[in-house]
């Protein structure tokens, strides 16, 4: 958890200078406010929960006879397990309207998105990372051209799959979804785009010359470009992707994902432009536009590559040693000072001889150690070891909290 906080605490660092106010949503929500949001991928993978109590009592006894669980589950479960934070947080939205100064600081443009990436992850010492950013507007331009714009779902949810499954894999179930193999090889030259970032865009203009959405999308990454032309960053590389589809239905503008480069590794963030989510909920015209960050597998990225800071290990900054009775006696004025000068201390547990406490303070990475015996109780002078060097000086109380301070 240590670690974990670190990770928290450096993203939510970055967050609060850029103005960002911090919500918690519940954990569980209505089956009726995630459904239908996600399209039917994302729907599938919703955790529901039984409703308390006798959850069969009010079941259509036919229905659990033919065991199928979709047609009884709205009879047994009435909430579930949110299974991202958009569509809760737009509901949150929607409910504290008339409280909520608008532009809700949650809700910021993508440029700036990119740079809390880029310094977050510069932050927790990431040196190769790419963030990749694509338009579901280009999306649509692209299932329009191909004469397939109702199958736009279909399209970017085959394609979203590129990085697992090849490009042979998307042809497959582009045809399982209903494209023709002349549709497929429309579309391959497309996906298989090469270049820098505006020659790619340069060579959609004019695939998408005759889309009206595919080019209103173009614009909106070029614009997105020329933001961060007067933003130099610090580690992350900007790439265009025109295979980032990202399967959720809700986004409808420009999207994100970053990959790092020094890890075989996942994503480790996305997210992207979300138009009128919250009219589902029964306000309307309200855009909005959010990241994530996917802590768990950063975890793993910084454990990879040993980048937790040492601090981060350490919780407790002095252990003051016991040795009897009248040492811990001795101690316990000198433990609560310390504490009150906001220095972590603790005072070993019981008796023990040196080389346990020793141990005790090595195993919890506690850079000092105060030792007190009867010359120290004597004197008033405290012996102060230092664990990583091993040296050891006579101070007084005094001298020891400005030391530690």
């Amino acid at each position: 958890m240590v670690k974990r906080n670190y990770i928290f605490d450096t993203i939510k660092s970055v967050f609060k200078k850029f103005g960002y106010q911090e919500i918690q949503t519940p954990t569980m929500e209505n089956i009726s406010t995630l459904t239908g949001k996600y399209g039917d991928e994302g729907d599938k993978l919703i955790f529901k929960i039984l409703n308390s109590g006798d959850f069969l009592a009010k079941a259509d006894g036919e229905k659990l006879r033919n065991k199928n669980s979709q047609s009884i589950i709205t009879e047994i479960s009435e909430k579930a397990l949110r299974y991202d934070l958009t569509v809760p947080f737009a509901r949150y939205v929607v409910m504290h309207h008339s409280e909520l100064s608008f532009p809700f600081k949650r809700l910021l443009n993508e440029a700036e998105f990119v740079l809390i990436y880029d310094e977050a992850l510069s932050k927790l010492g990431l040196k190769d990372f790419s963030i990749k950013i694509n338009n579901r507007k280009i999306l649509s331009g692209i299932a329009e051209i191909i004469g397939k714009p109702e199958l736009i779902v279909d399209m970017t949810v085959a394609i979203d799959k590129l990085d697992k499954i090849g490009l042979d894999g998307v042809g497959m179930e582009l045809m399982e979804r209903g494209f023709t193999e002349p549709d497929i090889n429309q579309l391959k030259p497309v996906i298989l785009l090469q270049g820098t970032n505006r020659e790619k865009l340069g060579s959609l203009r004019a695939i998408l010359s005759t889309s009206a959405i595919g080019l209103k999308g173009i614009e909106e990454i070029e614009q997105l470009f020329l933001y961060l032309d007067h933003w130099p960053l610090q580690q992350a590389t900007i790439e265009f992707d025109i295979t980032l589809a990202r399967g959720l239905n809700y986004y409808t503008g420009a999207i994100f994902e970053v990959k790092t480069n020094e890890v075989a590794m996942g994503s480790i963030g996305g997210g992207g432009r979300y138009d009128d989510l919250t009219g589902m909920f029964g306000l309307k015209d309200l855009t909005g536009v959010g990241i994530s960050f996917g802590v768990d597998r950063i975890y793993d990225v910084l454990e990879e590559l040993n980048l937790f800071p040492e601090t981060t290990t350490q919780g407790t900054s002095v252990l003051i040693s016991n040795f009897d009775g009248q040492a811990e006696t001795y101690a316990l004025p000198l433990l609560q000072k310390l504490r009150m000068h906001e220095i972590s201390a603790e005072l070993y547990p019981s008796p023990a001889k040196l080389k346990k406490q020793m141990a005790y303070a090595n195993d919890k990475c506690i850079p000092y150690v105060i030792l007190i015996g009867s010359d120290e109780m004597q004197s008033g002078l405290l012996t102060l070891r230092n664990m990583q060097t091993g040296e050891q000086e006579k101070l007084s109380a005094e001298q020891v909290i400005n030391r530690l301070l």
